[in-house]
């Protein structure tokens, strides 16, 4: 059975990361823009990341320029925005799509495992993916879903340990 941890992604600033060193943690997976509505929510995913991030927690981000062009930037000025307007201080990957036949394997495994509104396909920027300690999808979350709304399923996902949380 594939899992999170079979993945591997390029960080910000190049390096090739395998996502089996978050193995055992819980994880928000999401994808970002710069210039999007919902780009103020790296200040919630940042806390998320601070608050939780003690008991087990990461947030991974995916910059994806394929909604609207709202992430239109290099990897430096991602890196720089995301720093100097949100504080994000959790780990951040360079562009990536997010659908179609260029999309990510970790982004087309996370839509496999978890279908939204409009099937599989992600609708928007910020859609954000659970993931439990066993490197399997929990939950899937909408755009508009305020990362503070999120704290529930977190702390539940936290406590289950290895066992596989809430299916929905």
């Amino acid at each position: 059975m594939t899992t999170l941890y079979d993945f591997t992604a390029t960080t910000l600033d190049g390096r090739e990361q395998p996502l089996s060193a978050y193995a055992g943690k819980v994880v928000l997976v999401v994808n970002t823009a710069s210039e999007c509505g919902f780009t103020p929510q790296y200040e919630g995913l940042e806390l998320l990341w601070r608050d939780f991030g003690p008991d087990g927690l990461v947030v991974l981000g995916f910059p994806c320029d394929q909604f609207g062009g709202q992430e239109p930037g290099t990897e430096e000025e991602i890196a720089d925005f995301c720093s100097r307007n949100y504080g994000v201080t959790f780990p951040m990957f360079e562009k990536v799509d997010v659908n179609g036949p260029g999309a990510h394997p970790l982004w087309t495994w996370l839509r496999q495992e978890r279908s939204g509104i409009m099937g599989d396909a992600v609708k928007w920027n910020f859609t954000k993916f659970l993931v439990g300690r066993d490197g399997r999808v929990i939950r899937r979350f909408a755009p508009k879903t305020a990362p503070a709304q999120l704290a529930g399923s977190i702390e539940s996902a936290l406590a289950h340990g290895d066992e596989h949380a809430d299916a929905g």
